[in-house]
């Protein structure tokens, strides 16, 4: 029996209204195997940023357990960045012809084990020490003098000036004062394991999407990935509230608060955590199929295995090729990209861009430590709540209007570069948001009040104090009630002290300012005096702007994204997102937050010191200059950015313009040798068409 046809009315039968959706169902299926891909990818994407940016959010923890300079923790920062581009071009050129799902898969193991490596040094390391008056009396009720006269009178120019700890025989060298290497390199583990998700994810996304779906889809996993900076931020905070030794130690034998430079919270258990999400993420991409069939275009595979054509898979050949016939059309490839003029520059912007944003991203919670006075844990809570939400809702946007309206490449290009500007014009408003340096004795007022920063050690050491035997490498503030602090009990002069652990008040501060000798008080409680309410509402403002300009921003990053895809020809699209990867890693990710570090120590006030010598982490800085030189050096990289832009976008109208052109003279020529072979036909009115016309078209055809 033949098969059912439509009647002449083009109405179909019952018959086909029975058999249609047996044959279209397949077309869209509701979890096809490129839908599963984007899940099972956008949920690595979570992983990966959310163990990413939780290690952002610790590296003020790290800084103070392992005694790390700013400098030198940006350097184990930047390992990630190593390990990444060690692998990323070769991955990103032969990956593409290889199992991407698998080698992404193989990559999210492998960070998961870097994780787990990252916060493995905390059980080998004995338990943390900080510097306090309080050591070994924290549950006794006796008086406590941090002022002890020596019995011999020192020099005043170099006797108080003395080390806490005496070097030579007696130290004993701290058993984990070489463990942050092992930090290093799980860092470093956690970039080579990172290095197939994003080249290899986006290329099987674009390669087997409707070409107008790609830049939505793009843009969802974009938004999905921003997940995992707002949990790992908020995993940051949880874990930078609890104190590092939890479960080893009595919390209440800790008389430091959170807000205490010496404070280290539990910075290993959120990689422990994160080791075990990734470890999740990597399992679907085993079960994924090496490539699928282009979206729109089932049907059309379906017929053609219905008429036979089963000789011809696809697979085979490309399993076929050798990796040294593929080695050997990666220069060509290279030099190929590098040579396109709006590829290039737009590698340039995006090295300047990559700087400014690494060395924000990385020392953003500090700043708003030093500057604002607010503790990491509050700090990374503000900053996964606030500011990542609204800039996934803006990434989503830009995504959706690029998909809505269809924008073309110099369109995207555009709207990428106002929105981007306008939030920079809005980020020079943090200049303004400030708050002024803690009051501190010695380092940032005198003794007397008078303003006045320095380093200077001596500048510690006043006639109020010069009968104590003070140690000037000690860090142990109070604070007293005129406002101002004091950098130890000692060096504030206290003799004598009521209560025990925390609630310890220290009486009998001959360097305490008073009104009045005989009513004010001379008593100094533990811990550096609060900032003031102005501080408070700049910090607020800080909030605003920062929120508003990350929202505005973020509307042009997918737009941004695409310009790198469409700007180059599709066979290079792979390889493109691989060199630019590596060239921001390489160049961004890696020195970014080294020389950020390193200028941020140049403002330190008051270092601390190791057990058995050396310089260790940086107790408190210099808030005006760490403000100048943090906001100018990420302002001057991302403003020099511009103009490499605004030379994309004009070398892209002129490229774009110009074929354009073409396809309008193409098109104009077709239509003209369409017309000229067009059959002889006589007018509506009975004539015949001109002789000239009838006699081009017979040449045409002869």
């Amino acid at each position: 029996m033949s098969e059912p046809t439509a009647e002449d009315n083009g109405k179909p039968t019952s018959q086909q209204d029975l058999h249609i959706p047996e044959k279209e169902a397949p077309k869209d299926p509701c979890c096809s195997s490129l839908k599963i891909f984007i899940v099972a990818l956008s949920f690595a994407y979570f992983s990966k940023t959310l163990c990413g940016t939780y290690m952002k959010s610790a590296i003020t923890q790290i800084e103070r357990r392992f005694d790390l300079s700013s400098s030198a923790v940006g350097l184990v920062d930047g390992s990630f960045e190593m390990g990444n581009l060690l692998f990323l071009a070769a991955v990103s050129h032969f990956g593409a012809r290889l199992h991407r799902p698998r080698l992404i898969g193989m990559g999210c193991f492998l960070m998961a084990i870097g994780s787990a490596l990252t916060g493995l040094p905390h059980f080998f390391m004995g338990r943390y020490k900080y510097d306090s008056v309080m050591q070994g009396s924290l549950n006794k009720t006796v008086s406590i003098s941090p002022c002890q006269y020596p019995m011999v009178p020192n020099n005043y120019s170099n006797g108080h000036i003395k080390p806490s700890n005496s070097i030579g025989t007696d130290c004993v060298k701290d058993p984990g004062s070489s463990m942050w290497i092992y930090v290093f390199l799980g860092n470093a583990l956690r970039g080579i394991g990172e290095t197939p998700v994003t080249p290899l994810g986006i290329s099987y996304i674009d390669d087997f999407a409707k070409a107008e779906n790609s830049a939505f889809y793009i843009s969802c996993l974009q938004t999905i990935m921003l997940l995992g900076p707002m949990f790992g931020f908020i995993l940051g905070s949880m874990c930078a509230r609890l104190y590092v030794d939890i479960g080893f130690v009595s919390v209440d034998s800790v008389t430091i608060t959170p807000q205490d430079a010496r404070w280290v919270g539990a910075w290993w258990l959120g990689f422990f955590v994160s080791s075990a999400i990734l470890l999740l993420a990597g399992v679907p991409f085993w079960f994924l199929p090496r490539s699928l069939t282009k979206q729109g275009e089932e049907g059309k595979e379906n017929s053609t295995m219905d008429q036979g054509n089963k000789e011809q898979p696809v697979l085979p050949t490309t399993n076929a090729m050798n990796l040294s016939d593929i080695a050997k059309g990666f220069l060509p490839s290279l030099k190929r990209l590098l040579c396109t003029p709006a590829y290039f520059l737009l590698l340039c912007a995006t090295v300047l861009k990559f700087n400014s944003f690494i060395g924000l991203l990385t020392f953003k919670a500090k700043y708003m430590e030093q500057q604002f006075g607010q503790s990491a844990s509050r700090a990374n809570f503000l900053i996964g709540v606030l500011i990542l939400p609204v800039v996934a809702v803006g990434i989503f946007l830009g995504g959706l209007l690029m998909k809505r309206y269809k924008l073309s490449v110099v369109a995207g290009a555009q709207l990428s570069f106002i929105t981007s500007f306008s939030a920079f014009l809005l980020l020079l408003l943090h200049f303004v948001t400030k708050c002024d340096n803690l009051p501190v004795a010695g380092l940032t007022v005198s003794y007397n009040g008078t303003p006045g920063a320095s380093s200077d050690p001596r500048s510690l050491m006043s006639q109020c104090n010069q009968n104590c035997s003070c140690s000037t490498s000690e860090w142990d503030p109070v604070c007293s009630d005129s406002g101002i602090t004091y950098v130890s009990p000692c060096l504030a002069g206290c003799t004598a002290s009521t209560g025990h652990g925390k609630n310890t008040v220290f009486q009998n501060c001959s360097c305490v300012l008073t009104p009045s000798p005989v009513e004010g008080s001379r008593s100094v409680s533990l811990g550096h005096c609060p900032r003031g309410p102005v501080c408070t509402r700049s910090f607020t403002s800080y909030m605003a702007v920062t929120v508003l300009s990350s929202f505005i921003s973020s509307l042009g990053t997918t737009p941004g994204y695409m310009i790198t895809i469409r700007c180059i020809t599709p066979e290079l699209k792979s390889l493109a997102l691989g060199i630019q990867t590596l060239v921001m890693r390489t160049l961004g990710g890696i020195p970014a937050p080294v020389y950020f570090g390193a200028l941020i120590d140049s403002t330190c006030l008051k270092w601390g010191m190791k057990k058995c010598g050396g310089r260790g982490a940086c107790r408190m800085y210099d808030s005006d200059m760490y403000r100048v030189i943090f906001l100018s050096l990420t302002t001057c990289l991302r403003g020099c950015s511009y103009f490499f832009i605004i030379a994309v976008i004009v070398l892209l109208r002129k490229q774009f313009s110009k074929e354009e052109v073409k396809a309008l003279q193409q098109t104009a020529s077709k239509q003209h040798a369409i017309e000229l072979q067009a059959p002889e036909k006589r007018h509506h009115d009975g004539s015949k068409p001109d002789t000239t016309e009838k006699t081009e078209a017979t040449n045409t055809d002869g």
